[in-house]
């Protein structure tokens, strides 16, 4: 009996750290990395086209 308990209370620990921590960093990483992306297309974007509009000159 006491192992069933255990077991039950191992589980429940174990949801609550994956639940409180593990999902919060991870969605806290793919903001990190969407950020950083949008930075990175929209400066390859201005380089772009101030390289097209310095050629053209």
């Amino acid at each position: 009996m006491s192992r069933v308990v255990m077991l039950v209370i191992g589980t429940l620990l174990g949801l609550f750290l994956v639940f409180n921590f593990l999902v919060p960093m991870l969605v806290g990483l793919v903001k990190l990395a969407l950020i950083v992306g949008v930075i990175a297309v929209a400066l390859f974007i201005v380089v772009a086209v101030v390289s097209k509009s310095s050629r053209s000159h």
